[in-house]
């Protein structure tokens, strides 16, 4: 793990955080719920109770940032050795002094304003810190001379971006056998519920920091499952937008077609706040027009609790697979719905079977093309997929001690966007996940949106064999470019499961208020507890 040593805490931080501030505690590794007497734990606090106690000057957004940075380094860097951060912004805790001044001169920008924020190692920070996608070929690349769109809109929201997170490098788009949530650069993170398990990913870092309160929320990226895999798999509520709701300039990349980063956060309230902020549109990334009407400021003012009540919805069992926790959770989560007063249309059938082979040639000549773009911009003396591929066998020891880089090898043998395999592989993937897809089965059936298990209890980690993914209902949405959100739904000794909502493009506002109002009659979200493995 890359951790800078310029951000070391000063004596007076410390002092200002633990004492004088008086709210926070760095919470020991197996004991998260211990505090000491007149403190606030830090375990769960949302986006809303941050502001309110930043608010109230019960604490400062420097403070905020101090307690976080402890606890990444009691649960992170020690403790259970988590490894979801990859680095730490060692600018933090002067823009979150800077950020205080502004509050008292000038009042809050918004809800973000003050408030930490981690962000997946694929997106372009310009500053100290470095975007590697966890690869060590791009250590010692220039750093990217601006920021992602993304991370515009959330500095400008006022938040502060407290470093990056680790993932399966390259977006776990480089070779067969690949273990989620391990990188050259960052090595393995581990699920906090079980530490023996997956995170799933390829947002890894980030699902893992946002379950365990090192942040108060996260950004992750997804191409097809690497937001709501992870978030399933951790507990947490994770959201992949409409294509274009979010830019996608300066992240690095597997398929514009598919590409977009997201929200993270342990709470649907905390996603949507998130989100409003990350959406906009981008000169630099033309298919944000396309949000033009469609996108809100604010995607918390119709959250309702009783957002399922004639909601008409319809149950995907195709991605039930045979996982008897998953299905005893399902169908709990399935009653407790119609209880709120939703319809379900039982089953709506839903395959991918028939594009699953193009979806992967897409992302094949999709990559090649983006990847070389994006480090042509960036400089180095990675500048395509021979150099890259050639730098690891050169550094074998370092990243390709677990799994190859067969993945990176066939998508430079593609070709231009314009050759014939392409352009077919790209209409089958349009017309079957969305006209004769997720389009004509909510026409069939009238639906408000769909319904699945997102995937299975998370797998234990094995970097012989591989995986982690835990299985997943993401490519429906991830090829039509759809939205997906995934919301906490249970558990299966102690790993929990989640409840996907997906639909037609622009729907976020309606997966948020259907995910809220689950979220409100379940309550289903528990913090982990760091157990070496699972308690059977």
């Amino acid at each position: 793990m890359v951790i800078s040593s310029k951000q070391g805490l000063e004596r007076r931080d410390f002092l200002n955080f633990g004492v004088a501030a008086g709210v926070f505690v760095a919470a020991s590794p197996l004991r998260s719920g211990a505090t000491a007497k007149g403190a606030l734990k830090m375990e769960e606090l949302s986006l809303s109770d941050l502001q309110a106690g930043l608010t109230s000057g019960r604490w400062t957004s420097k403070a905020l940032v101090a307690g976080y940075l402890a606890r990444i380094r009691s649960l992170d860097q020690a403790g259970p050795k988590l490894h979801s951060v990859i680095e730490l912004n060692p600018d933090a805790l002067a823009i979150a002094a800077a950020l205080d001044r502004e509050r008292k001169e000038k009042g809050p920008r918004g809800p973000l304003h003050g408030i930490p924020i981690l962000i997946k190692d694929n997106i372009d920070t310009a500053d100290q810190m470095h975007t590697t996608a966890g690869s060590l070929a791009l250590l010692d690349a220039p750093a990217p001379n601006a920021d992602a769109f993304v991370v515009q809109r959330l500095r400008e929201a006022g938040a502060v971006i407290l470093g990056k997170t680790n993932l399966s490098e390259w977006a776990n788009f480089r070779g067969k056998g690949s273990t989620s949530g391990w990188s050259g650069r960052g090595g393995l993170t581990r699920n906090p519920y079980a530490l023996d398990r997956n995170p799933s990913g390829s947002s890894s870092g980030s699902a893992v920091a946002v379950a365990a309160s090192l942040c108060a929320a996260a950004v992750g990226t997804e191409t097809d499952g690497s937001i709501v895999s992870p978030s399933n798999a951790c507990g947490i509520v994770g959201l992949k937008p409409t294509l274009g709701l979010v830019s996608r300039s300066g992240i690095i990349p597997i398929a514009h077609s598919q590409d977009t980063a997201g929200p993270m956060a342990r709470t649907v309230r905390d996603v949507a706040v998130l989100l409003g902020a990350m959406a906009g549109r981008d000169p630099k990334d033309t298919i944000t027009e396309s949000s033009r009407g469609k996108s809100v400021e604010d995607y918390t003012r119709l959250l309702d609790p009783a957002g399922l009540k004639g909601a008409r919805l319809g149950v995907v069992r195709s991605f039930m697979g045979s996982n008897p926790h998953m299905a005893k959770a399902f169908t709990a989560a399935l009653e407790a719905i119609k209880a709120a007063g939703a319809e379900l249309v039982d089953p709506v059938e839903l395959s991918t079977s028939a594009y699953d082979d193009a979806e992967f040639e897409v992302l094949l000549y999709e990559f090649k093309t983006d990847l070389h773009a994006y480090l042509a911009a960036r400089g180095g003396a990675v500048k395509d997929l021979k150099a890259l591929v050639a730098f690891d066998d050169a550094h074998a020891d370092q990243e390709l001690r677990y799994f190859g880089q067969q993945i990176l090898q066939q998508a430079d043998g593609k070709g231009p966007l314009t050759e014939p395999a392409y352009l077919k592989a790209l209409e089958t993937c349009r017309r079957l996940s969305r006209t004769e897809g997720i389009d004509a089965a909510m026409d069939r059936h009238k639906l408000d949106a769909l319904l699945a298990p997102t995937g299975n209890p998370a797998d234990v980690t094995d970097l012989v064999i591989g995986g982690g993914g835990g299985g997943s209902c993401s490519s429906p949405a991830a090829v039509a470019g759809y939205p997906h959100l995934t919301v906490p739904m249970g558990f299966a000794f102690g790993l929990p499961m989640g409840l996907s909502f997906f639909g037609r493009a622009w729907s976020e506002r309606m997966l948020l208020n259907l995910g809220f109002a689950f979220e409100q009659i379940t309550r289903a979200r528990r913090p982990p507890m760091f157990h070496p493995t699972v308690r059977l």
